[in-house]
């Protein structure tokens, strides 16, 4: 694909118009003009669309060499609005229950998962609905460990669906193995068997379970939603 400038030249040819015409419509010296076109000077962004536009070329005509044109990736939906657990239920909302892994009265390390009670997650129903999931069915957690990075970071909240505990190859799933709580992708095998993946698959390599191992796991469910709050570096938390 030809530059920019280059488009804008042989526009100009096209249009007829020359460097002192382009220089007085864009309110610059000709000797600008002509550094831009040559190429001996490359103008900030903000100029090279004043250039296109006033030649009637669209941003995306840029080609290789120059930075493409800007494209927006998200959308304002509204400000944010604090609550606590003393704040009312909207009329889109529903408090679903935190499952943790928590360490066994008997110690030595043993962990069990379960829900903890009294706490609730307030999601909203419309989010639910998006997501095919039956609000009654909808229970949250928290990731551990760098397993899933980058896509679910360490500390991420996430929601399960467990009215939908079939394997689908592919989909990431919460699983309780052992009394650890465990979210990753899931690959049926021959005979029962299950691959387990993780998305740092660097760090974490595949693992196999048989069908006898796969039958002593509990599944909790699919999972559907994942957020992370990120804490800015050197930012102290108050506890």
């Amino acid at each position: 694909m030809k530059k920019w400038n280059e488009l804008a030249k042989a526009r100009m040819k096209e249009l007829g118009v020359t460097q002192e015409g382009l220089a007085e419509r864009l309110g610059v010296t000709q000797g600008a003009v002509a550094h831009w076109i040559s190429g001996r000077r490359e103008p900030d962004l903000s100029t090279i669309g004043k250039v296109l536009e006033t030649l009637g070329l669209p941003a995306m005509q840029m080609g290789a060499g120059t930075t493409p044109a800007i494209e927006a990736n998200a959308e304002l939906i509204g400000a944010m609005s604090a609550w606590d657990s003393s704040t009312p239920l909207g009329d889109d909302e529903v408090a679903i229950p935190l499952y943790k892994e928590v360490e066994l009265a008997a110690g030595f390390g043993a962990t069990e998962v379960i829900e903890v009670p009294g706490r609730l997650l307030r999601f909203a129903k419309s989010t639910l609905r998006e997501a095919g999931v039956q609000a009654q069915y909808a229970v949250c957690a928290t990731v551990k460990g760098r397993s899933m990075e980058r896509l679910i970071m360490d500390g991420a909240t996430i929601g399960i669906d467990t009215g939908s505990k079939a394997i689908e190859d592919g989909e990431i799933y919460a699983f309780d193995q052992g009394g650890m709580l465990r979210v990753k992708y899931l690959y049926r095998l021959p005979a029962g068997g299950v691959r387990v993946r993780s998305e740092n698959d660097e760090e974490f390599p595949d693992e196999t379970l048989t069908a006898e191992e796969f039958a002593q796991v509990r599944m909790l469910g699919w999972v559907f939603w994942w957020s992370t709050v990120r804490r800015r570096r050197g930012l102290s938390i108050a506890k």
